[in-house]
């Protein structure tokens, strides 16, 4: 089998495409989280908090000299990088949920009884003897 085919029969396997779409899809929904994020939701909370725009929130640890910049802790970007991932976390389990219900897929979350435990057949000789013996007394 030639390079080329194997190659062929590589990309256009189902799991392949599936994965290339899903990649996609998801580079798009995560610029639109981020968009959310930034745009909609942080400068209501701004301005709930004093009028804070999220994005400018660093700490300076350096202060810039006329060579080099300042050497800056950008907690703010982080916060909203947090936000924006909880969000697509959020969205990818409702996803996921929605879609083991349409499979009939029970993914709850309880956690599986134990299995009743079977006593080997030493301690069931053993139960056994034991009343035997009780028995006699």
């Amino acid at each position: 089998m030639s390079f080329i085919s194997e190659f062929k029969k590589f990309a256009l396997r189902g799991n392949v495409v599936d994965l290339a779409i899903g990649v996609i899809i998801g580079g798009a929904f995560g610029k639109i989280v981020s968009s959310l994020v930034t745009d909609v939701i942080m400068p209501p909370i701004g301005v709930l908090l004093g009028g804070v725009d999220f994005a400018h929130l660093k700490l300076n640890v350096k202060a810039a000299t006329e060579v080099n910049p300042a050497v800056t802790i950008n907690y703010g970007l982080f916060l909203n990088t947090v936000i924006e991932f909880t969000i697509i976390a959020m969205v990818i389990f409702i996803v996921i949920k929605m879609i083991n219900k349409m499979r009939g897929i029970d993914d709850s979350v309880n956690e599986p009884e134990p299995a009743p435990v079977v006593p080997t057949k030493e301690e069931i000789l053993l139960t056994e003897i034991r009343d035997i013996l009780k028995k006699q007394k």
